[in-house]
């Protein structure tokens, strides 16, 4: 408002189209037609009219995903990141920028100015309040003075040994049943991220890793375990190295199957799914979370979409169905996803005037981020976690530059990555690798990675510098597919 009020322009950034639908309605509800929307699902001709539209004045707010940023307003004065620690700001294509570093330099170019909103900020963001270079504004309390869930951590190697084997908790049974009940709404919420197929014993919870990188082993279809970011290899497990227990395997479930049971179990209810299969459609996404909203359904299950800032007044119970799964994807930032997604599934219940409960079904109830995110301590949480990065060496504290390279002939991948490591090896650099990225070959085409780190970008800027005269020079790209990425938000 104070913004329009100027005769300027807000660029509202938001990261899913599932989020969509009910920002749009409230900026509608204040703005009306001087609101316009970018998303995925817009054909060429329709982006281009709304383009226009911005470069003449027609219009005062876009919301949009990260390219809504390039929105050519006449004259910016702010612009909001909502969720700012999801991974989809950062882009997948060349070039690989990231929307909070762009939002910042475009806002410094037009003298405007960005704020980044998020219950869980990201460690990059949240490093640079501690540094003093953004502004920390912290919301002590939810809106309407509504009460935080309880939170009931569910330690499911117990239920394992009390004879129960379903992907329900008996805490969890009980507390559904109760809410169907009082006609009050569910969301059964499914921890599908990091799904590499990281193996973990049911009976003591241990989960394989990589003795080098602290992250887990991926298990291969070939018997083998493999360490994505340094290549180190072992066989797979037939019994758990920790305990002895032969319950030692891979996480086999998914929504569909997860649906199926509700049904059984809960006959009278009503369950709608969410997941890539069900808002495929244009209007995919709309049409779930509205019946939802309308209480058309009962219960809710679904993927991380679900638990992503949506407001369903009726919800008093969600149900986080492994959540370990993204705890030990192979990917240092693990830690980091498990503690948001937690904290956001908890986040669906009792916002309303009733209370709400959270059930965490988990086999490392002791984790940190598991144990934080049910208290819903961020503080408590970034400082665990930032003194495992500043150990580990991990963005934050320090800098990664990824070289990434793909090619049909792995003889001439192998010695051309071999190369490449020994050009910045004396720069004073640390060199991890190369080794085989997560997966080793797609389309016949075989990939390998190098993460060199250092303290300093800059640094970082100068080795890439280095390594693509170098790749030019010899002429590499003709054959080879070389790619860079700085402070990658996926592992490879």
């Amino acid at each position: 408002r104070q913004v329009v009020k100027e005769k300027r322009q807000a660029i509202v950034l938001i990261p899913e189209i599932a989020l969509t639908y009910q920002t749009v309605m409230r900026f509608y509800r204040t703005f009306g037609e001087r609101v316009s929307i970018m998303n995925s699902r817009l054909s060429a001709g329709e982006r281009y009219d709304q383009m226009m539209r911005a470069k003449k004045g027609e219009i005062d707010v876009m919301i949009g995903p990260r390219s809504a940023l390039f929105t050519p307003f006449p004259s910016l004065g702010l612009i909001v990141i909502d969720e700012e620690h999801e991974a989809a700001y950062k882009s997948e294509q060349v070039p690989r920028y990231h929307a909070r570093e762009t939002a910042i330099e475009r806002a410094s170019l037009e003298g405007a100015s960005v704020v980044l909103g998020s219950a869980t900020p990201s460690m990059e963001a949240f490093y640079r309040c501690e540094l003093g270079e953004y502004t920390l504004l912290e919301l002590k309390r939810r809106t309407a003075k509504a009460e935080l869930p309880e939170v009931y951590t569910v330690d499911m190697r117990e239920e394992l040994q009390k004879g129960n084997r379903s992907i329900l908790s008996d805490r969890l049974h009980e507390l559904m049943e109760d809410r169907l009940k009082k006609k009050e709404q569910i969301i059964l919420f499914l921890n599908r991220r990091g799904y590499a197929g990281f193996l973990s014993c049911r009976s003591c919870g241990y989960v394989v890793k990589c003795p080098h990188c602290d992250v887990s082993l991926a298990a291969h279809n070939n018997g083998k375990m493999v360490c994505h970011y340094c290549g180190y290899e072992e066989t797979v497990a037939k019994k758990c190295p920790s305990c002895g227990s032969p319950h030692i395997g891979g996480f086999r479930a998914g929504t569909q199957q997860i649906e199926e049971l509700v049904k059984k179990e809960f006959p009278q209810a009503r369950v709608l799914r969410m997941d890539l299969d069900t808002t495929r459609s244009k209007e995919g996404h709309e049409k779930i979370l509205s019946a939802f909203a309308n209480e058309e359904a009962d219960i809710l299950v679904g993927t991380q979409m679900i638990v992503k800032g949506h407001d369903f007044a009726n919800v008093t119970l969600v149900g986080v169905l492994a959540a370990d799964l993204s705890l030990h994807a192979n990917d240092y930032r693990a830690g980091e996803r498990t503690f948001q997604l937690l904290t956001q599934a908890a986040g669906r219940a009792g916002r309303g005037d009733k209370p709400g409960e959270v059930v965490i079904q988990t086999y490392s109830p002791e984790h940190y981020s598991i144990q934080t995110a049910a208290k819903q301590d961020y503080h408590a949480f970034y400082k665990e976690e930032i003194s495992y990065r500043s150990l580990m060496r991990y963005p934050p504290e320090w800098q990664m530059l990824v070289v990434f390279a793909s090619g049909e002939d792995k003889a001439w991948l192998d010695k051309v990555m071999d190369a490449m490591a020994n050009v910045v090896k004396h720069m004073d650099l640390m060199v991890i690798g190369p080794s085989e990225a997560g997966f080793g070959k797609i389309n016949d085409q075989y990939r390998k990675v190098i993460y060199i780190k250092n303290k300093d970008y800059e640094t970082l800027v100068k080795a890439k510098n280095r390594l693509e005269q170098w790749i030019d020079l010899n002429k590499i790209r003709k054959n080879l597919l070389v790619n860079f990425d700085f402070n990658p938000m996926n592992s490879y």
